[in-house]
């Protein structure tokens, strides 16, 4: 391995300070997969009807097909960084970039709803792999602050846009193709980056100490599973009682009986109750292990510090906010708008455009102003867009409401995504880069999870209270305007409450962040690549 200073040199460069001659060619491989991991949370959101009513998957664990996705990728996070730091985080994204390929494969051949969510569950386990090898090559690479900059302003810009660009691409494939190439349009581009890694990318370890923490890495993905498990029945009990519900109902009215049935709450299920105790108990178990085992899978150390402790809780709140914000976008311009797939891709451009805008500006100016006054305003933009798609009806047209709303949306995401992605490694050595990347990645796709969960339990809920409302006035619950209405009722709850949790992850960066723009990484430790 050659050694080289990650410190930036004051004068004429030595061949020791050289920094690597490809580092933006490899950026740009490393982009191809960052925006694979990323868009494929919600590539498939789109396809939802179609993947649905061609596997015969009911709208109560239709989530799943997200959800598995997200609820892997969150769990082996934090041993697909430990695995990078001490494996070799080439070598560990050259495999997870072929496992994903894989894992894409059997998801595009799926025969059912086991084989999907099997597929899309796979597809995360080797997103584990994959993301924090990505992010932690770029901290190795990018050693001068402003380049590195640049490069965290290009992953923010893919953090933040490559959800919508998913979106637009699901529509594409759906209506053009087959939902099946939402799954097998990965393979070229994972392929195409494996060839072009393999001579462009260099490989870096970690030194010291690189013994493995099993007990640690079972502990917590076993318990974010079971806490995700638990607010996911929570939903889909919601969605079950609301349906017997919305039945009993018709009949009764059908019977002239003015009795109205009204559902009970989700969070009456006892079971999901249990999983989400127990999966608490298991992170803290996890904690306890980590503070006393020699060489743990989540130093401490890394969550404990203030200004990185506050960009991962920040990131958990946008992280639930954003995923559920698209779930329910999607739908909204489906089943609501009744725009063809691509059409709705295409109207979830704006999020994708706001980012590049906001992302670009970013890069320039967290080095001058530092990361915190960007991640609170950029949490406040995108509440603000997501507080204006509250306002959306049954015929809302897109430029009025969802047009600006996205737009501010996105703008907020990029100046937030581009900050984040500096502030998680703010401090952290070059022995804990993988950690302390993939822990940025667990909690945003762990938020992403509960969020779906939560805000689906909500969405739910509010269905049902205004269909009671309106059937209490006489109305025919067969009638499709009160149907529409209905769910415009549930999504637009569902992007307050997501409106309101950006709000938390802005006042979580303006309390604990604060590091200035002298704390921003500079790669103070050496930097070991070969």
């Amino acid at each position: 391995m050659t050694h080289a200073s990650s410190t930036p040199a004051a004068g004429p460069e030595t061949a020791a300070t050289e920094p690597y001659e490809k580092r933006w060619l490899a950026l740009g491989v490393i982009a191809m997969t960052v925006l694979l991991v990323i868009l494929d949370a919600t590539i498939v959101n789109i396809a939802l009807p179609a993947v649905s009513t061609d596997l015969g998957i009911t709208a109560a664990s239709q989530q799943w097909i997200v959800t598995a996705y997200t609820l892997t990728f969150g769990g082996f996070l934090l041993l697909g960084g430990r695995i990078a730091d001490y494996w070799g985080r080439k070598r560990t994204y050259l495999v997870g970039a072929a496992g994903f390929a894989v894992a894409s494969a059997l998801g595009g051949i799926a025969q059912n709803e086991a084989m999907l969510f099997a597929a899309r569950a796979l597809q995360g386990v080797f997103g584990a792999l994959l993301a924090p090898a990505s992010l932690a090559l770029l901290t190795v690479l990018f050693t001068d602050p402003r380049e590195r900059a640049k490069a965290f302003g290009v992953y923010g810009a893919i953090a933040g846009g490559g959800s919508a660009v998913g979106l637009l691409l699901g529509g594409v494939l759906t209506e053009y193709a087959d939902w099946r190439w939402c799954f097998w349009v990965n393979l070229p581009v994972a392929l195409l980056a494996i060839v072009l890694a393999v001579p462009i990318v260099p490989e870096s370890k970690a030194p010291g100490d690189t013994r493995y923490d099993i007990p640690g890495a079972v502990l917590i993905t076993l318990g974010l599973a079971s806490i995700v498990y638990g607010f996911t029945r929570v939903a889909e009990a919601s969605q079950t009682n609301a349906a017997e519900a919305a039945a009993a109902n018709a009949r009764a009215a059908a019977q002239g009986d003015p009795t109205l049935v009204t559902p009970d709450s989700g969070w009456t299920d006892g079971a999901a109750w249990l999983f989400i105790v127990v999966g608490l108990v298991l992170v803290a178990l996890f904690v306890l292990l980590e503070m006393r085992t020699r060489n743990p899978l989540l130093p401490m150390r890394i969550v404990l510090d203030r200004n990185r402790g506050g960009a991962y809780l920040t990131s958990t709140l946008v992280g639930a906010g954003l995923i559920g914000a698209f779930f329910f976008l999607s739908l909204y311009f489906q089943q609501v708008l009744g725009y063809e797939p691509v059409v709705a891709g295409l109207a979830s451009l704006p999020t994708t455009l706001g980012v590049f805008v906001s992302a670009g500006a970013a890069s320039a100016l967290v080095p001058r102003v530092g990361p915190k006054p960007l991640m609170v305003l950029g949490g406040l933009l995108a509440a603000a867009g997501l507080f204006t798609l509250s306002f959306v009806g049954v015929d809302t047209g897109f430029w009025v409401l969802p047009f600006p709303g996205q737009l501010l949306l996105g703008l907020g995401l990029g100046f937030t995504f581009v900050p984040l992605s500096n502030l998680a490694l703010v401090g952290a050595g070059e022995h804990d880069a993988g950690a302390a990347s993939a822990m940025l990645n667990a909690t945003q796709q762990v938020g992403a999870s509960i969020g779906t969960a939560v805000l689906a339990s909500l969405s739910v809920g509010a269905v049902s209270a205004y269909t009671a409302d309106v059937l209490t006035s006489g109305a025919d619950p067969q009638d499709p305007a009160v149907g529409l209405a209905a769910q415009v009722e549930g999504y637009t709850t569902a992007f307050t409450w997501a409106a309101g949790l950006l709000v938390l992850g802005a006042v979580a960066a303006a309390v604990l962040v604060k590091a200035t723009k002298e704390d921003l990484p500079s790669g103070d430790a050496p930097v070991h690549v070969g």
